[in-house]
């Protein structure tokens, strides 16, 4: 079986790759086989005989549900010596914002840096004695995700220093549909480091492709593709394992939603953390949950229903409405038309016009998760939908006309 590893060198072009030799041979567990099987079966020789770091966590697995850490540090032919955690920590733990620690892995024994503490890019003396590294996780298909930015982050220092990185690409796991605003530049930050879309529709290694070509990152950039993946492909036809990617990403379901409605992290409703349903349902004491479902199914979106509800955030997980009964609505997606980005923002419109003098937006954190302050002053300002949504799509087509020269899947 021939299958192709992405090189992207110093100063090459990241352009369209015509020749992109695609060979499914799938497994017995399911359609795709992630990045870290195509490296370890079909791609050795980008690791065999040299000392790897891993940045990765609980997602990072086989097709089987193995350990992609137990898998490379039990190779004979390849030495990992350091493992790199992001936000939630190397099991996924820890709640959101909750800064991690060093540590030694109990089961391997190796040091763990973190990259979710007072250091967020690796140190050079973090790289020391590190021939490769290694990026092994599961994105979520949305912007706001601190993943990512550690993987950009680890790219700029591993490139610094000379070190090679390889990107062990999984499926995205919400599609391939781009949808929403592009960030200003000026918002910039942790959560979103740079100009790309709400919903971008892109898999790790291509958006490693495409910060690397788009933004400067100098780095020798590898990609071990996941293969048998399509960009029509929902999650379930992958045969690939969910595994929570953080405490509030508990399926799917959450997650497809999670672009539209990660931006009620920026105001004073809730988004059901704590709950079984985290991002999902969106509610607050002051609201009436069958006026606004009515209001909102009137907008007759396509893909998606809004049914009334009743749920009780609890803590560590909400911080707004800890045990207090709230009401609101739970957005239900009923086809693939669904664009989660369009609905949090009519959600947005007619829970803050409901909410009167209750209203108030957490504005710094409300802005950068939208990537501009344009939003926030638009709702205020009593702007219709349509009216915030105004230059999207055309800034959207720049977008997706850009990502092509940066996409490895039919």
């Amino acid at each position: 079986q021939s299958w192709v590893i992405f090189t992207f060198l110093f100063g090459t072009s990241c352009s369209a790759d015509s020749g992109w030799l695609y060979q499914s041979r799938g497994n017995e567990f399911g359609a795709v086989r992630p990045g870290i099987e195509v490296l370890l079966e079909d791609s050795l020789h980008l690791v065999a005989g040299r000392s790897v770091g891993l940045l990765t966590n609980q997602t990072g697995v086989d097709a089987s549900g193995q350990s992609s850490i137990d898998r490379i540090y039990e190779h004979p032919d390849v030495d990992l010596v350091a493992l790199f955690a992001p936000e939630h920590g190397i099991r996924g733990t820890a709640e959101g914002g909750e800064e991690i620690g060093d540590g030694l892995d109990p089961k391997t024994a190796l040091p763990i840096h973190s990259l979710y503490g007072t250091v967020r890019k690796p140190t050079p003396e973090m790289l020391v004695g590190i021939d490769v590294l290694l990026v092994d996780y599961q994105d979520i298909g949305a912007r706001y995700w601190t993943y990512v930015s550690s993987m950009t982050l680890a790219m700029e220092a591993a490139g610094e220093e000379d070190v090679p990185v390889v990107i062990l690409d999984r499926p995205n796991p919400i599609g391939s549909a781009t949808q929403g605003n592009i960030l200003d530049h000026r918002f910039g930050t942790f959560v979103g480091r740079f100009p790309i879309a709400m919903r971008h529709g892109m898999t790790p290694g291509e958006l490693a492709r495409y910060y690397r070509g788009e933004f400067g990152i100098e780095v020798d950039l590898h990609v071990a593709p996941a293969e048998g993946w399509s960009r029509d492909m929902t999650f379930a036809d992958t045969g690939l394992p969910w595994i929570q990617p953080s405490p509030n990403m508990p399926n799917i379901e959450s997650a497809t939603h999670y672009p539209g409605t990660c931006l009620f992290e920026g105001t004073r409703l809730s988004v059901a953390r704590g709950t079984d349903r985290p991002f999902q349902q969106v509610g607050a004491p002051w609201l009436d949950s069958n006026a606004l479902a009515h209001i909102m199914n009137g907008y007759g979106l396509p893909g998606v229903r809004f049914d009334p509800i009743r749920f009780t955030p609890v803590s560590p997980g909400d911080g707004k409405f800890d045990g207090v009964e709230v009401e609101g609505v739970r957005l239900v997606t009923t086809s693939q038309e669904y664009d989660p980005t369009h609905a949090a923002l009519a959600l947005l419109v007619e829970t803050h016009r409901m909410s009167l003098s209750n209203w108030g937006w957490l504005e710094s954190h409300f802005d950068r998760l939208a990537g501009t302050d344009l939003l926030r002053r638009g709702i205020d300002e009593g702007a219709s939908v349509e009216e915030l949504r105004e230059g999207w799509d055309g800034d959207l087509e720049v977008f997706k006309r850009t990502r092509e020269r940066y996409l490895i899947y039919p």
